[in-house]
C-alpha cells in the first residue's frame, strides 16, 4: 500500500513546482546549453518525465529535435544518455512531426571516425526503426557496419538489423542472405554467430522468406550440434514458427523429438520452455499424439525438474480446448476407461509426489479434466482430484516457506474452480478447509480464509453450526498484533460475514469489536467495516465507522467515514421492514432518507478536486431517488383507500373511451410513478456506462438496481395500466445463469417471486383492487428487505483510465472565440492521450475512442435571413484506435451563419467487447463566424447604390407637382 502511494507521488511529481509545458521545456533547454557536462546529462535524463507529463506532439517534436542536436554535437556519454531516453520513450516516437530533420541530425554521426560513436548511432537508428522502417540510407549503413572490424560496432549493427527486420519487409528480404552467409562463413566467430541467429526470428513477412529461414535453421541444428548453438537455434526456430503460424505443428514435433532423444538436460529444458510458449499461444494446434508423446516422456524421465516442466506444459494444455481433443479422439474410446489414459495415470501418480510443485501440477490437471470434460467415465476423477487437493492442503498449510505458499495458492484456486463446476463436492472441500484452519500457519490461514469466502459467495455452504469454531479461532488470533495477524483478522471476519447471511448476533458483534479494541489498528477496523458494508451487515459496519471517526487526521477522511456511517445507519433502518405493514414501511423509508441526506452532505464535503468521488455521489443520489420513488408508490397505493374512485367513474370512463378512468385518480398517479421508475432505470444505465474502471461485481450491483426499477415499472404496467398487452416472456429470468454473490442470489429470488405474483394476479382479477396495490407494496418491501451491498468500486479503484484532449486551433484565452470566415470551413484537429494508473487493462481495455463533435449557434449577428437547418448545426462522429495510448483525427466544420458558435467535443471509449462507455471528457471552444471581405464589399456597394436611386425617386415624385 505504502509503495503504491510512493510510486503515485513520484509519478505526479509531488513536491516539484508545477510548470506549464513551455516553461518545463525551456528549463530543460537551459540545462542542455550549459557548459557543464553533469548539468547537460541531468537535463537529458529528465526528458522522459516531461514526455509522460505533457504527451502531446507539439512538445515532443521540439524536445526530440533538441535531443538530436545534443546527439550531433555532444560527446559519446551524452549520446548514450540520448539513446537511453529514446529507448525509454519509444511509444512517443511516432509523435515526432519533423522526422526527416530528426533523422538527419542523428544520422550525421554515422560518418564519424570513432567506431563507438557509429555504434551508438546504429543503436539509435535501431531504436527509431518503428518510424523510419524504409530509410535506405539507414539500411545501407547497417549492412556496411556488419562487415566492420570493431566488435562494438558489429554488435550495434546486429541490434539495428533485428529491429529493422521486425519492421520492414524490404530490409528483411535484403539482409536475409547476408545474415545466412555470415552464419555459415568459417571466418565468423561462434559467439558472433550466436548473436546473428536470433535475427532470423523476424523473417516472417511472407511464406517464402519464412520457409528459406526455416531451412537455414534446420541446417544449423544439424551442422552445429554444440549445446549453445542448438539452444539458440531451436529457440529462434520456435519464435519464427509462432510468428508465421503455419509451421507450429512441425515445430511441436521437432521440440518433442529433442525432448525425447537429446540426452542433454539444457536442451531438454529449452524444449520444455518452448513447448510451454506454444501451449499458451496456440493450444488448438496440439493433437492427441503430441500430448501422448509428452505424457510418455514425463512418465519415463527420472529427473524431477524435467518432470515438473513437462507437467507445467500439460497443466497449461489441460485448461484449454486441447484436453477435449485428447479425450474425444482417443482410439477405441468405448473400450477404454478414464483411468487408463496416460495423462490421467501421470496426474494420479504425481498427485502424491514428494515434490510439492509436481503434486500441484498433478492436481491442477485432474481438476481441469473434471471441470471441462463432463463424460460419465471421467466422473471418478472428481474424487481423485478432491483427495489430491486435500493431501496437498495438509502438506502446505503447515509450511511457512514461499514455495509452500505458492503451491497452496494453486491448490486453493483449484478447489474454488472444482466447487464452481461440481457443486456437490463443496461440502467435503469446505470441511477439509475448516479442519486445517485450526492448525495451519498464519500465512496459510489468510489464503484459506480467502478460499472459503470465495466458495461461500458462490454457494451457501457455510452453515451456522461452524460459526462457533470460527469465533473461537477469532478470539485466539486477536491476542497478537503482528501484521499477519491483522491481515488474518480481516480475512476471518469476511468469512464470518459471508457465513452469517442474516443479521449478526449480538455475541458475534461483541467478540469482533472486543478483538479490534485489544489488538488492532484503525486500518484493520476500517477494512473489516468495509467488508461488512459489502456483505450487507450494516449494523456492524455503522458501529465500526462510528468508532473510527475520531481516529483520522484529515477533515476529508472524517467526512468520508461520517458519510459511510450515515449510509450504514440508513440501510439498517430498512432492515426492520415487514410485509403488509405499510405505515411502518413509510416511516422506515423516511428515517433512511433522513440519514442518506446527512450522508450525501458529508460525502460532498469529503470530495476533493483530485478525488471527486463522482461514482459514490452518483450511486447514493440514485439510491435516495429510488427510496423516494418507493415511498411515493406506497402512498399512491394507499390512496385507493383514502380516495377511492367516485361513483360516476365508470360513466366517465365509458364517455371518454379511456377504461383506466374508472379507477379514479390512482391511474394518473400510477402513470407518473411508472415514468419515474423508468427514468431511474435510465439513470442507473448512465451510471453503469460512465464506470469504465469498475470491477464486474460493482457493475453487476448497479445492473441489479436498474433491474429492480424496471421490474416495478413493469409490475405497475401489468397490474394497473395495461394488463392486456403485458408480456412476461422477456422478464422471466433464466435459472441457469451463474450467480456470483449472496446479494445477487437474494435479489434474483425476489425478482422471480414478484414476477410470479404479478402474473397470477394479472390473469385472475381486473384492475384496480386492493390485491393489486398490496402486491405492489409487498414487492417494494421485498426489494428493500435485501440489504444493499456497497461493492469494491465504492471504496477502492483498482484500475484508473482517463483521456486528455487537446484541440487545435485553440484560443489563448478559453473565453475568446476563434475567428472564421463564413465561406470557409474550419479544420478542427482533435488529439488525445489515454492515461493509465498502476494496473492498466485490469478489468477492460480500450479498443477505440469515439469522438463526437457538435456545434450550436449561440448568438446571431448580421441579417436575419432564412437558412436551411442543416447549415445551422454540425454533428459529426469518428472512431479512432489509439496507438501507444495516442490518437488524433480531424473534423471539417461549416459556419455559414454569422455569429458565435459553441463547439463541443465529447469522447467515449469502446472496449474490446464492443461496449461503449461514456467516460468523457467534454471540451468546449467558441468560434465567431465573420462575413468574408468580398461579400461584405458587394453588400456595401449594393447598399450605397440603393441610397441615390431612392433620392432620385423622391425628386421625380416632387417635380410632378
Amino acid at each position: 500500500m505504502a509503495s503504491s502511494a510512493k510510486s503515485f507521488l513520484a509519478d505526479a511529481g509531488y513536491g516539484e513546482q508545477e510548470l506549464d509545458a513551455n516553461s518545463a521545456l525551456m528549463e530543460l533547454d537551459k540545462g542542455l546549453r550549459s557548459g557543464k557536462l553533469g548539468e547537460q546529462c541531468e537535463a537529458v535524463v529528465r526528458f522522459p518525465r516531461l514526455f509522460q507529463k505533457y504527451p502531446f506532439p507539439i512538445l515532443i517534436n521540439s524536445a526530440f529535435l533538441k535531443l538530436a542536436d545534443v546527439f550531433r554535437v555532444g560527446n559519446n556519454f551524452l549520446r548514450l544518455c540520448v539513446l537511453k531516453v529514446t529507448q525509454q520513450s519509444e511509444k512517443h516516437l511516432e509523435k515526432i512531426l519533423n522526422v526527416d530533420e530528426f533523422v538527419k541530425r542523428v544520422f550525421s554521426v554515422i560518418h564519424s571516425n570513432d567506431p563507438v560513436a557509429r555504434a551508438i548511432t546504429l543503436r539509435m537508428l535501431g531504436s527509431m526503426a518503428s518510424i523510419i522502417p524504409e530509410r535506405k540510407n539507414a539500411h545501407h549503413s547497417i549492412r556496411q557496419s556488419l562487415d566492420s572490424h570493431d566488435n562494438v560496432e558489429v554488435e550495434a549493427a546486429i541490434f539495428a538489423a533485428a529491429n529493422f527486420s521486425a519492421q520492414s519487409k524490404d530490409f528483411a528480404v535484403g539482409i536475409c542472405n547476408k545474415i545466412s552467409e555470415m552464419i555459415q562463413g568459417l571466418a565468423t566467430p561462434v559467439d558472433l554467430k550466436l548473436k546473428l541467429i536470433p535475427i532470423l526470428q523476424h523473417m516472417h513477412h511472407d511464406a517464402s522468406l519464412a520457409s528459406s529461414s526455416r531451412q537455414l535453421l534446420q541446417q544449423l541444428v544439424t551442422s552445429y550440434p554444440s549445446t549453445k548453438m542448438v539452444i539458440v537455434t531451436l529457440h529462434t526456430f520456435t519464435l519464427l514458427a509462432a510468428s508465421s503460424l503455419v509451421d507450429i505443428p512441425k515445430q511441436i514435433q521437432l521440440l518433442l523429438q529433442y525432448l525425447k532423444n537429446d540426452p542433454r538436460k539444457a536442451v531438454k529444458r529449452l524444449a520444455i520452455q518452448d513447448l510451454k510458449l506454444l501451449a499458451n499461444k496456440t493450444p488448438h494446434t496440439w493433437n492427441r499424439e503430441n500430448i501422448q508423446a509428452l505424457c510418455e516422456s514425463a512418465l519415463h524421465t527420472p529427473y524431477d525438474s524435467l518432470k515438473m516442466g513437462m507437467l507445467s506444459v500439460l497443466s497449461t494444455l489441460s485448461g484449454t480446448i486441447a484436453i477435449k481433443q485428447y479425450f474425444s479422439s482417443a482410439p477405441g474410446t468405448a473400450a477404454t476407461t478414464a483411468r487408463s489414459f496416460d495423462l490421467v495415470k501421470l496426474a494420479q501418480e504425481c498427485c502424491y509426489h514428494t515434490n510439492r510443485g509436481i503434486a500441484a501440477h498433478g492436481v491442477r490437471i485432474l481438476t481441469n479434466i473434471s471441470a471441462s470434460c463432463q463424460e460419465k467415465d471421467l466422473l471418478p476423477l472428481e474424487q481423485d482430484a478432491v483427495f489430491g487437493l486435500e493431501a496437498l492442503l495438509v502438506l502446505c498449510s503447515q509450511d511457512d516457506s514461499l514455495g509452500a505458499q505458492a503451491t497452496l495458492k494453486i491448490t486453493l484456486t483449484c478447489m474454488v474452480k472444482l466447487v464452481k463446476c461440481r457443486p456437490h463436492l463443496s461440502q467435503s472441500v469446505v470441511e477439509s478447509l475448516l479442519t486445517q484452519l485450526q492448525s495451519a500457519q498464519d500465512n496459510a490461514r489468510i489464503l484459506m480464509c480467502h478460499c472459503l469466502a470465495a466458495i461461500a459467495m458462490q454457494l451457501p455452504v457455510l452453515a451456522d453450526g461452524i460459526l462457533g469454531d470460527l469465533m473461537d479461532l477469532y478470539k485466539l488470533i486477536g491476542q497478537s498484533a503482528t501484521d499477519k495477524k491483522q491481515e488474518l483478522l480481516v480475512s476471518l471476519a469476511t468469512v464470518i460475514f459471508v457465513s452469517s447471511q442474516k443479521a449478526l448476533s449480538t455475541e458475534i458483534k461483541t467478540v469482533i469489536k472486543q478483538q479490534l479494541e485489544n489488538a488492532s489498528n484503525g486500518w484493520t477496523a476500517y477494512r473489516i467495516a468495509r467488508q461488512a458494508s459489502r456483505m450487507g451487515n450494516h449494523d456492524m459496519a455503522r458501529e465500526l465507522y462510528q468508532s473510527l471517526l475520531t481516529q483520522v487526521a484529515s477533515e476529508h477522511f472524517y467526512f468520508w467515514l461520517n458519510s459511510l456511517k450515515e449510509f450504514s445507519h440508513a440501510e439498517q433502518c430498512l432492515a426492520g421492514l415487514q410485509e403488509d405493514n405499510y405505515s411502518s414501511a413509510l416511516s422506515c423509508i423516511a428515517e433512511a432518507l433522513k440519514s442518506y441526506h446527512k450522508g450525501i452532505a458529508s460525502l460532498t464535503a469529503a470530495s476533493t478536486p483530485l478525488n471527486p468521488l463522482s461514482f459514490q455521489c452518483g450511486f447514493v443520489k440514485l439510491r435516495i431517488d429510488l427510496l423516494q420513488a418507493f415511498s411515493q408508490l406506497i402512498c399512491t397505493c394507499n390512496s385507493l383507500k383514502t380516495s377511492p374512485p367516485p361513483a360516476i367513474a365508470t360513466t366517465i370512463a365509458m364517455t371518454s373511451g379511456n377504461d383506466l378512468q374508472r379507477c379514479g385518480r390512482i391511474s394518473n398517479q400510477m402513470k407518473h410513478s411508472m415514468e419515474e421508475f423508468r427514468n431511474l432505470a435510465t439513470r442507473y444505465g448512465d451510471l453503469y456506462q460512465s464506470s469504465f474502471d469498475a470491477d464486474s461485481a460493482t457493475l453487476r450491483n448497479v445492473e441489479l438496481q436498474q433491474q429492480s426499477c424496471l421490474l416495478i415499472s413493469h409490475a405497475i404496467e401489468a397490474l394497473i395500466l395495461d394488463p392486456e398487452s403485458a408480456s412476461f416472456q422477456e422478464y422471466s429470468s433464466n435459472g441457469t445463469a451463474h450467480v456470483e454473490s449472496e446479494y445477487e442470489r437474494r435479489m434474483m429470488s425476489v425478482f422471480n417471486h414478484v414476477l410470479e405474483e404479478v402474473e397470477s394476479l394479472n390473469r385472475k382479477y381486473a384492475p384496480v383492487s386492493y390485491l393489486h396495490t398490496a402486491c405492489l407494496c409487498n414487492a417494494v418491501i421485498a426489494l428493500l428487505k435485501v440489504p444493499l451491498s456497497f461493492q469494491r468500486y465504492f471504496f477502492q479503484k483498482l484500475q484508473s483510465t482517463s483521456i486528455k484532449l487537446a484541440l487545435s486551433p485553440s484560443p489563448r484565452n478559453p473565453a475568446e472565440p476563434i475567428a472564421v470566415q463564413n465561406n470557409q470551413q474550419l479544420a478542427l484537429k482533435v488529439e488525445g492521450v489515454v492515461q493509465h494508473g498502476s494496473k492498466p487493462g485490469l478489468f477492460r481495455k480500450i479498443q477505440s475512442v469515439c469522438l463526437n463533435v457538435s456545434s450550436v449557434l449561440q448568438s446571431k449577428s448580421g441579417q436575419d435571413y432564412k437558412i436551411a437547418i442543416d447549415n445551422m448545426t454540425n454533428e459529426m462522429e469518428q472512431r479512432v484506435e489509439p496507438h501507444n495510448d495516442y490518437f488524433s483525427t480531424q473534423f471539417l466544420l461549416n459556419f455559414v451563419i454569422l455569429g458565435t458558435h459553441n463547439i463541443t467535443v465529447e469522447s467515449s471509449v469502446i472496449d474490446s467487447n464492443g461496449i461503449v462507455w461514456k467516460t468523457g471528457p467534454k471540451t468546449t471552444i467558441f468560434v465567431k463566424s465573420l462575413e468574408d471581405p468580398y461579400s461584405q464589399q458587394v453588400r456595401l456597394q449594393q447598399q450605397q447604390g440603393q441610397a441615390p436611386s431612392q433620392q432620385q425617386q423622391q425628386r421625380t415624385a416632387y417635380s410632378r407637382f
